[in-house]
């Protein structure tokens, strides 16, 4: 089933929502690598960031509350890769399979497509198959498998990387 939510451009407004989505991913699972949970204002501060950069960072919105969010950011700081960007997407945990991460990423992918970026990269924790399944939906390709690079829960855990090229 898929769900028309409106979608905005992120505000500081937004941090508290942003870190009730958050918390979840870095209290109960391995999809972030973050320990510690963050509150309103670094995620604030972040969605700043990303925006000073000329990235896009999208929230979901339903019934008046944030729902999703889906971003871009630099993938590394030498001005060579500055036509890469890493993507990322977190839901509510009662938003799944509504298909709004899938509209989230539309969005972004446009926006990206627009600015004149090259490269879309996607991180992802393994396994996990659902964000697998959306990346590749969107033409990423796995491109990269980096073994027990991250330990968290006390065990160590493999990343790929999935790309897609825009032009």
């Amino acid at each position: 089933m898929t769900t028309a939510a409106t979608l905005r451009d992120a505000t500081d407004r937004d941090g508290a929502a942003l870190a009730d989505i958050y918390n979840p991913y870095i209290d109960d699972t391995v999809v972030t690598f973050e320990e510690t949970r963050v509150d309103a204002a670094e995620m604030s501060r972040r969605v700043a960031d990303v925006q000073r950069l000329g990235l896009p960072w999208i929230v979901s919105e339903e019934a008046g509350g944030v729902v999703g969010y889906a971003y871009a950011t630099t993938w590394r700081t030498r001005v060579a890769y500055r036509y890469c960007a890493e993507v990322t997407v977190y839901l509510d945990r009662g938003a799944f399979g509504r298909g709004l991460g899938t509209q989230l990423y539309r969005e972004l992918f446009s926006r990206l497509e627009s600015s004149g970026m090259h490269v879309l990269l996607g991180c992802i924790a393994l396994p996990n198959e659902a964000s697998v399944a959306l990346h590749e939906r969107f033409g990423m390709k796995k491109v990269a498998h980096f073994e027990e690079v991250g330990f968290k829960f006390d065990r160590w855990i493999d990343v790929g990387y999935w790309q897609k090229n825009l032009r």
